[in-house]
């Protein structure tokens, strides 16, 4: 290696054992990455780099850069792969009650915190922007989408995840009620009736 060569991402000194110290490594590398390049921008070499552990120690703990964004920055108790199985898991006339309350039983044992706290940075990291946009639309929504082969993939996608966000914003964040304190199912009767139709229906 070229000692007068610049790096953009420092390196610890020598190789951290593939344990639980690695693990640990990375996702604290990843909450700075990915919120200083955005979702898009930051990549498995670079998050490495910054933990100082090979790469393949991602593939390794997380199976890729999905899973290490969805333990790192959401703390989502499954990996998106998984996650896109189990909203795809039944009928299409369905999925949008199952995106509503898949998404308020995953946040709602944790206050939506993890949520809240990406959404508040938002201000003042205009990368966390990026961040939402590429795994709420790109990483969850279009593969869902794409799946139901309807028009106006991205439009469809977009509806959908202003829907979601700004149902975790109105009940983790600003906390309007009656909506923060109402129990899902009354959420998800009011809610994924619109859902559906920003996916499957007509958009007019």
């Amino acid at each position: 290696m070229n000692p007068g060569s610049q790096h953009t991402e420092p390196k610890r000194r020598g190789r951290r054992a593939g344990g639980e110290d690695t693990k640990a490594a990375l996702l604290a590398a990843a909450r700075e990455v990915f919120v200083e390049r955005g979702y898009e921008g930051a990549t498995v070499r670079s998050i490495a780099a910054r933990a100082g552990v090979d790469a393949a120690m991602v593939n390794h703990w997380f199976g890729g850069k999905e899973g290490l964004f969805a333990k790192a920055v959401l703390q989502l108790p499954i990996d998106p792969n998984t996650l896109v199985e189990h909203l795809l898991d039944g009928p299409d006339e369905a999925i949008g009650e199952r995106i509503v309350r898949t998404f308020l039983t995953v946040w709602d044992p944790i206050g939506g915190g993890p949520f809240a706290a990406m959404v508040r940075s938002v201000t003042s990291h205009g990368q966390v922007a990026d961040v939402l946009r590429g795994f709420f639309v790109n990483t969850l929504l279009r593969r869902i989408v794409a799946h139901l082969d309807a028009p106006d993939r991205d439009l469809r996608a977009t509806l959908v995840a202003s829907q979601i966000v700004g149902m975790g914003m109105v009940r983790y964040v600003v906390r309007f009620e009656p909506l923060a304190s109402a129990d899902v199912d009354t959420l998800v009767k009011a809610i994924a009736p619109n859902v559906q139709r920003y996916l499957t229906g007509d958009l007019g």
